[in-house]
């Protein structure tokens, strides 16, 4: 069994110190497996990248390392990052005796102007703890199955998001899609509370597995809950019900394709 402390948080609007705090409080307990923050855990869901944009030797990625370190178990979320000259919305993984690993959210909300303050990624990633592959994805990849089909390389998908409440219907329906279509677990980190531009968000972090069954709902309020994941009964479900088997071959293209 792998554990994950779902960190579902009312983040202060733009102000990293202010929230680094709030969650070393809220998580000092999640001292046993994988904690996960939301989308832009320090700054909320701001455009205001060139303003707010850290590198990777900045204080957050720091905060990251330290927490990892002390508490001796990973922590993710992504963060507004400045790196050679452009700025991402990076999901990064801090785990303790080791740096830090990042992926670069793909597809970027042009509805907010997200693709317009922020470079695409254009690199699938997937880490590895205590046995699991884990695939990190951020909020509008969601939307994008092709990008996050499973090659039998994972068996965790992470989303962390800024996902606002005026959709949480199409967000509680891709989630299971994801979880079902791909034979995995998914789990799924949101914040709550009003963000700068007045934007409402309600939470509905949680976790699902390969059945699409609903294993932990945290609800609409601020909170840590914790998820257990079975490694073996998801083995298990794949014998037995062998679909991936079936699945269409493709390729995606990126950006450094010729």
């Amino acid at each position: 069994m792998s554990r994950f402390h779902l960190v579902q948080a009312d983040l202060a609007w733009e102000d990293a110190t202010t929230n680094r705090a709030m969650l070393a409080d809220m998580t000092r307990d999640c001292t046993d497996g994988v904690v996960v923050l939301p989308e832009m855990f320090s700054t909320g869901f701001s455009m205001a990248s060139a303003q707010l944009a850290e590198p990777m030797s900045g204080p957050t990625v720091a905060w990251l390392q330290t927490e990892a370190e002390q508490h001796q178990r990973p922590l993710c979320g992504s963060v507004i990052a400045r790196d050679k000259g452009q700025y991402f919305n990076r999901f990064i993984w801090a785990a303790p005796g080791s740096e830090p690993t990042w992926y670069d959210k793909r597809h970027l909300f042009r509805m907010a102007g997200e693709d317009a303050h922020y470079a695409p990624g254009n690199t699938r990633v997937v880490v590895q703890h205590n046995g699991l592959s884990i695939l990190p994805q951020v909020c509008y990849d969601l939307r994008f199955p092709v990008w996050s089909r499973n090659r039998g390389d994972y068996d965790v998908m992470v989303v962390v998001a800024n996902w606002p409440a005026a959709r949480r219907e199409q967000w509680l329906a891709l989630l299971r899609a994801r979880a079902i279509e791909n034979l995995c677990y998914v789990v799924a980190v949101n914040r709550v509370g009003t963000d700068g531009n007045d934007v409402v968000y309600s939470g509905d972090s949680c976790v699902i597995d390969y059945l699409g069954n609903t294993l932990l709902d945290l609800g609409t309020g601020t909170t840590v809950a914790t998820a257990e994941i079975d490694l073996e009964s998801l083995r298990a479900w794949r014998t037995q019900f062998p679909a991936h088997l079936d699945a269409d071959d493709f390729t995606v293209l990126t950006q450094t394709d010729s």
